[in-house]
């Protein structure tokens, strides 16, 4: 099995040159599907405006921490891709993005109200999901909330393409149940955990939707 650093570094390559297609393909999913907005609105009423929200893995769009940000919840985009934080930065230069990997953040313990994982521990295998959750735990304060969304089903392994450009990436589909565990056995609370189908534009595999709170 690879190391988690390994395959860090192949998203990161990857995401740097599938990022400009990325973006054209996504950057507006969100108008389109009321059910991730109304999630995303219930998260939101955890937070006001003194509270910081990182979004792990902003990937290019931003879209996701654009959206928490006009709630006037301040947001921190992270992103291991250069050209994904470069991108990000032109189209919302509003909203603070940084280079970083969400599994060993610089933030000191205890530093955001809220972290969102919007499909960003995919590209993950499962061996190394509860080291990322004990981060997010972390840098989460005591009774600050966790969003965590990812796509279902059984499968891990590599990929040789990300949106048609040749590449090698990670990709993990997750059960209900896998999640459930995951959430539980490091350490947070589930507040609420969902599955929506697909889309008819998107990919025909439902999504799994997580909140859950850090207790201790």
């Amino acid at each position: 099995m690879h190391t988690l650093e390994t395959i860090n570094q192949k998203t990161r390559l990857a995401y740097n040159k599938a990022a400009e297609k990325y973006y054209e393909m996504f950057f507006d999913e969100l108008d389109k599907k009321e059910f991730d907005k109304n999630f995303l609105d219930n998260f939101s009423k955890y937070f006001n405006t003194n509270s910081i929200v990182c979004d792990a893995g902003c990937g290019p769009c931003g879209h996701v921490a654009a959206y928490i940000s006009k709630k006037e919840i301040k947001v921190i985009g992270i992103d291991i891709s250069e050209k994904c934080i470069e991108i990000a930065n032109r189209y919302h230069p509003g909203i603070q993005f940084e280079i970083g990997d969400f599994s060993n953040l610089k933030f000191r313990d205890g530093y955001f109200d809220g972290i969102i994982s919007y499909y960003s521990i995919i590209d993950t295998p499962k061996i190394y999901v509860k080291i990322i959750l004990k981060e997010f735990k972390r840098v989460l304060k005591v009774g600050g909330y966790l969003l965590l969304v990812v796509k279902e089903g059984l499968t891990e392994g590599f990929q040789n393409e990300l949106l048609g450009i040749e590449t090698e990436i990670y990709l993990s589909l997750f059960t209900k149940d896998e999640i459930e565990k995951y959430l539980l056995e490091s350490g947070f609370e589930i507040v609420r955990l969902e599955e929506r189908t697909p889309y008819k534009d998107e990919i025909n595999i439902s999504r799994i939707f997580s909140i859950s709170k850090k207790f201790s």
